[in-house]
């Protein structure tokens, strides 16, 4: 049974380079990053609502600092680092409450599915937000 396996699999792959040429290359297409930010309780009338940021060749959608959002995102992406990463639950965080202001960001970046809630409840989730300023507002602490 390996046998006949091995043997398949060897003609198999022997079919596929004799003749037929090699495979097409993948496109270089990749979709742009498109978020929906969702802002509220922030104490900035301004900063609250819902925001679309696309971030392509040039940065779009109704997103109030566009540009810099963009920016901010590309270093992460250069960095390998993931900002929408959760706080790990057992992660010792300092007792500080920086305001009740809440985001939900939704969509995608770096081809993958975003769906991250961020607060301001404690030192972790503060310094989560100010890691990812200005996608998320400048709040004061």
């Amino acid at each position: 049974m390996l046998r006949r396996l091995v043997l398949a699999t060897l003609a198999t792959t022997a079919a596929g380079t004799a003749g037929f040429g090699p495979l097409p290359p993948l496109p270089l297409f990749s979709a742009p990053d498109t978020l929906t930010v969702t802002v509220a309780e922030s104490g900035h009338p301004g900063a609250d609502g819902t925001f679309e940021l696309t971030c392509d060749d040039r940065a779009g959608g109704t997103h109030p600092a566009a540009e810099d959002a963009c920016a901010r995102l590309e270093d992460h992406a250069k960095a390998g680092t993931n900002p929408f990463k959760a706080v790990p639950q057992d992660a010792m965080c300092t007792q500080v409450y920086g305001g009740a202001a809440v985001a939900h960001v939704t969509g995608t970046w770096q081809g993958r599915k975003i769906d991250a809630r961020f607060s301001r409840v404690n030192g972790c989730e503060i310094d989560r937000w100010t890691d990812l300023q200005p996608v998320l507002p400048i709040l004061g602490r």
